[in-house]
């Protein structure tokens, strides 16, 4: 689908379109950023044990840093465009997660919210600029709204993206149907006569869902807990190399090909093309039947049965091991990692720093549920073991269990108990 809008002119430097065209390979290469937003957050922030926050900080950094480049150029180059896509999708992943993991924000409620700034955000850049159109992004003030809403895109997606997979129960390869279809609708529309702008910014946002199941259905493992995803194992280091290579080799072939550059200070300046005003009601009402639709059906696979998380009773019913020993068929590297989270989890308990002990506490959460595919498979007991004192651990904070924080002592005995375990 492409957007076409009369171009103003009426403030900031005149450039060619910095947006590329959208064609097939536009679609195709957006949804493989999209994928290694979710793979590649997940790898540094788990498998790393950088932590969320951290890593937060860190792609902020780096967005700030490619999103000047990009800003700097006048016309669109595929490799800094793509590139600035790829963080900003790690990024708007990112501060999704965060509302959801650390400060414990329903997801419901982080939908509404970007769904509100994303209004505002193209309220804003309509009332300035008369257009909506990425045919038009060639001054500056709209190619800033436009990453700008791109930024909002990628943390929307994600919000409902997970909050669907929260109401539904659903696995991720499952998951990959519902806005694949959902895109499929909103492109018959389309090209029934729909509103381009309003069609492209709608797909738009359902390719992260889309892109984010396609890489938990590949990294998660084949095997899990009831409630937990599962998939073909591939792991989220292969995962995010294999989509960086896909993406690679698409923007080399775009810059050699130059097939998806729009030479658009032409296009900018030609007659406006009006759409079919009836055809565009028709098609508006299409979008409202297609989310009552989408509606309807969350709703009734929320009242089926699904897996849902193990109960917490389960958790604690492991069978008692020697200190060491449920850890000892483990890599003594991935061993330690974990115990230097726990320990630092434990000092800033004694020494009264509760948010420093609770960050350490989601990062070792977040570093064990990263190496579940690696270390079940070598000692499922032992594995079981751990985890079980792990989730005691993990209710002290509050972390993945409803309970508030306990208090400081409670979080040292039982942390010292984790660390006794693993020798």
């Amino acid at each position: 689908m492409t957007t076409t809008a009369e171009a103003r002119t009426r403030s900031g430097r005149l450039m060619l379109n910095k947006v590329p065209e959208v064609t097939i390979w536009f679609w195709v290469i957006k949804i493989l950023c999209t994928t290694v937003g979710e793979s590649f957050a997940d790898w540094i922030n788990m498998k790393l044990g950088v932590g969320l926050v951290n890593t937060a900080w860190i792609f902020t950094a780096v967005f700030v840093v490619v999103l000047a480049i990009q800003l700097r150029l006048k016309r669109y180059v595929p490799f800094p465009y793509w590139l600035t896509v790829v963080v900003v999708s790690v990024t708007g992943t990112l501060y999704t997660d965060i509302l959801t993991d650390q400060l414990n924000v329903p997801l419901w409620i982080s939908s509404a919210v970007f769904s509100v700034l994303l209004a505002v955000v193209f309220g804003v850049w309509w009332l300035r600029e008369r257009t909506l159109s990425i045919h038009s992004v060639t001054t500056l003030p709209r190619e800033s709204f436009y990453w700008l809403a791109v930024l909002v895109t990628f943390a929307l997606g994600t919000a409902t993206g997970d909050w669907t997979l929260e109401l539904t129960g659903w696995s991720p390869g499952a998951s990959v149907l519902l806005p694949l279809g959902l895109i499929a609708a909103i492109t018959a529309l389309w090209k029934f006569g729909a509103s381009p702008v309003l069609s492209f910014w709608l797909a738009y946002i359902l390719t992260r869902p889309l892109g984010a199941n396609i890489g938990d259905w590949l990294a998660s493992p084949k095997v899990a807990q009831p409630g937990e995803p599962t998939g073909l194992a591939l792991g989220t280091f292969t995962t995010s190399l294999i989509f960086l290579g896909l993406i690679l080799a698409t923007v080399v072939y775009l810059t050699v090909t130059r097939s998806d550059v729009t030479e658009t200070y032409e296009a900018a300046h030609a007659a406006h093309t009006t759409g079919d005003p009836r055809k565009e009601r028709v098609a508006l009402a299409g979008f409202g039947l297609l989310a009552v639709a989408t509606t309807g059906l969350l709703v009734w696979a929320h009242g089926q049965p699904h897996a849902g998380p193990a109960p917490e009773a389960d958790n604690t019913t492991a069978v008692q091991m020697a200190p060491g020993v449920a850890v000892k068929k483990f890599p003594p590297a991935k061993v330690s990692a974990l115990r230097t989270l726990a320990s630092t989890s434990l000092k800033d308990a004694r020494s009264g720093n509760a948010k420093g002990a609770h960050a350490a506490a989601q990062s070792l959460r977040d570093l064990w549920d990263a190496d579940q595919a690696s270390l079940q498979p070598l000692d499922n007991t032992g594995w079981t073991s751990i985890d079980a004192q792990m989730d005691k651990v993990l209710k002290t904070f509050g972390i993945d269990h409803s309970n508030p924080p306990m208090s400081p002592a409670q979080q040292e005995k039982e942390l010292n108990a984790l660390l006794t375990d693993m020798g």
